[in-house]
């Protein structure tokens, strides 16, 4: 029904309660919510904000909230804490957070599993529209690894699986680097494949390290890129549009024959959606920031991640965009939870 019905003679101003008042009450009304918004942005934050991240400690997405967190406190006068709430592949997390009060005191610290969920669990208890991009922080592209005595190329590895199948190890099945890796082996260099399961991509690279399997699929930031650099792994390709500078060695999927595939993880910050975009914009002008500080850019690069500056709506699109990328991926192998 609308506020303002319209007037039920052409001389509006003859009833006790006229259109033209009702309209003017309206505009009123409307000023002060906005201001009231602006308002609450402008106080923003005036106590704790909780950074909710869905894995144990130590792991990524854990050292980038803290990193960031505690970056952020000095910028905003407010004291961050770090949340973990590990299990259920993040959803835990994810679901915290989504239904928690849209006022910019809890804070989703993300990574591809976001995007990656909303297709692989249809029942989770949120859909990715009960969120709100502040920023991807950073990005780390997919990579494969040899041990030094396996495979020398990926045109050789490939051309060795196809007489057997292509084994690798990941940090799980529902990862985004099962799920890149079995896509390329499955749909583009079309041959079968034996996937070796492992508890996170550290122990997944100490198996290939050891001669245990004979290729690992992890992102250069999941513990790839020392051993890679030191010679202890073999990088023969990596899923991004040119070669890292930490990883110059190792070439692109496009190098290696199959131009275009570009995959990566990343690191992101979010809000419940209701959240006033105000707030969103001061959280994404605060990150950045953070993400140029030399100190942090060094860090982030140590460990195998490419910082980005996207502003909070091209996050937003970002985000949008991969929720289908994922997609696509996840139904053409035709993945299912565990």
């Amino acid at each position: 029904m609308p506020l303002c019905p319209a007037p039920l003679s052409s001389n509006a101003e003859q009833h006790p309660f006229s259109w033209r008042t009702c309209l003017s009450i309206a505009l009123a009304t409307a000023m002060s919510l906005s201001a009231v918004t602006a308002a609450r942005a402008d106080t923003y934050p005036s106590k704790t904000i909780t950074i909710v991240v869905g894995f144990a400690p130590g792991g990524l997405i854990d050292v980038i909230a803290r990193l960031v967190g505690q970056k952020l406190q000095g910028k905003l006068g407010q004291t961050v804490i770090v949340e973990n709430r590990a299990g259920a592949a993040g959803n835990l997390a994810h679901r915290r957070v989504a239904t928690a009060g849209p006022d910019g005191y809890t804070i989703l610290g993300a990574t591809t599993s976001l995007p990656i969920n909303e297709t692989l669990y249809p029942k989770r208890g949120y859909t990715a529209d009960d969120f709100k991009a502040i920023s991807i922080a950073a990005t780390s592209p997919e990579m494969i690894s040899a041990p030094p005595n396996g495979a020398k190329t990926l045109k050789e590895f490939v051309d060795n699986a196809r007489s057997s199948t292509a084994q690798f190890g990941t940090a799980g099945a529902g990862s985004a680097s099962y799920i890149v890796t079995q896509y390329f082996f499955e749909r583009l260099a079309k041959i079968p494949t034996t996937h070796i399961p492992f508890q996170g991509g550290a122990p997944a690279v100490t198996a290939a390290m050891g001669n245990q399997i004979p290729l690992v699929a992890t992102p250069p930031a999941a513990g790839a890129a020392a051993p890679v650099k030191a010679g202890a792994l073999r990088g023969l390709a990596i899923a991004s549009e040119k070669r890292m500078a930490i990883l110059p060695d190792v070439p692109t999927y496009s190098e290696s024959g199959y131009p275009g595939f570009v995959a990566s993880a990343w690191t992101g910050f979010f809000l419940p959606a209701k959240t006033p975009d105000e707030i969103a914009i001061k959280l994404n002008v605060a990150i950045n920031e953070i993400l140029k500080d030399p100190e942090v850019a060094s860090r982030l690069e140590q460990l195998g991640f490419e910082p980005l500056n996207l502003d909070q709506k091209s996050a937003e699109a970002m985000f949008r965009t991969d929720i289908g990328k994922w997609r696509s991926m996840v139904e053409a192998i035709n993945l299912k939870p565990e």
